[in-house]
């Protein structure tokens, strides 16, 4: 396929990129700067450059594109303010994936695949069950996560209800590999600035080269209208999650605290505190993917031999 790929030079757009091409696919990457523009096409693909939140220069950036499908990759998570980070992914799920959408049209393409997040099952405790595509999405909530969790699902019903396109949204677990967000973490665990609430929950891991592989096979086996969860095999809780990515670096475990010490940090202390367990079996079964990096006792030490 030719594949119009927005967000080729972010965390999963790094990978997928190499991955597609590997895979005989043609890549045309979305970028904002030609710099990423000029670095997509020593990679192999071919590369616009375009603001996606800005529809006619989008559309106009691909006037000359034809593509058989569209993925949007696309978040604001490198921002240094968290805040600014949500506020603009969110914008990126609502206004981004419409202009997407009209973008997918105009160069000829049938098939979308969407970025979504298992988070959108709602922060909280989900208790002891194991979450499949089949348990409630995007239910309302208030807040700041509200506008979060709003935002996912706006994505996901603009891409399955968009007329002559064959929709598709991969809900990933938390990323950690080869990424700016990966080595941010470390350096917080090894200046023992992330400290783990006594109560933190159960959660959901992919490794970015799984993350990729998943949204190729997705771009060939993907159902229209189905949501797909891109986690790897095994839930895990944050605390044993952080101490195993300290002993790789050989830093000290981090601090364990009451969850209210990380209220002054909303999103930090909802993240945590949430308790979620997810299940990959049907992307198994209906995409034919499986993650190479079973769980994050095989994934922690690729991330520290390439780090070192």
């Amino acid at each position: 396929m030719r594949v119009l790929l927005a967000g080729a030079s972010g965390a999963v757009g790094t990978p997928l990129t190499r991955q597609l091409i590997a895979a005989g696919h043609e890549v045309v990457g979305i970028s904002r700067s030609q710099t990423n523009a000029e670095r997509l096409r020593r990679a192999g693909a071919e590369a616009v450059v375009a603001d996606v939140l800005d529809r006619e220069n989008l559309l106009a950036a691909v006037r000359d594109v034809r593509a058989d499908a569209v993925v949007h990759e696309l978040t604001a998570l490198g921002s240094p303010k968290m805040r600014d980070a949500m506020r603009g992914t969110n914008e990126l799920r609502t206004t981004g994936t419409a202009n997407l959408l009209a973008a997918a049209r105009a160069v000829g393409a049938h098939r979308f695949v969407t970025q979504s997040i298992m988070l959108g099952y709602g922060y909280r405790d989900h208790g002891p069950g194991v979450l499949t595509e089949d348990d409630p999405f995007g239910e309302p909530v208030g807040g700041m996560l509200g506008s979060a969790v709003a935002a996912m699902r706006s994505a996901e019903e603009q891409t399955f209800s968009a007329d002559g396109m064959a929709g598709v949204a991969l809900r990933y677990g938390f990323f950690y590999g080869q990424d700016s967000m990966t080595r941010m973490i470390v350096n917080l665990v090894r200046r023992r600035r992330l400290p783990v609430p006594s109560s933190a929950g159960f959660t959901n891991f992919i490794y970015l080269e799984d993350a990729a592989a998943a949204t190729v096979a997705a771009l060939k086996r993907g159902r229209a209208g189905q949501a797909y969860n891109i986690v790897d095999d095994e839930p895990v809780r944050w605390g044993d999650y952080l101490d195993t990515l300290a002993a790789a670096f050989g830093a000290r475990r981090p601090w364990r605290v009451p969850s209210w010490v990380l209220r002054p940090i909303p999103y930090l202390h909802a993240m945590m505190t949430t308790s979620m367990r997810v299940s990959n079996a049907k992307a198994k079964r209906e995409l034919g993917w499986a993650p190479a990096v079973p769980t994050y006792r095989e994934g922690i030490p690729l991330v520290a031999r390439a780090t070192r």
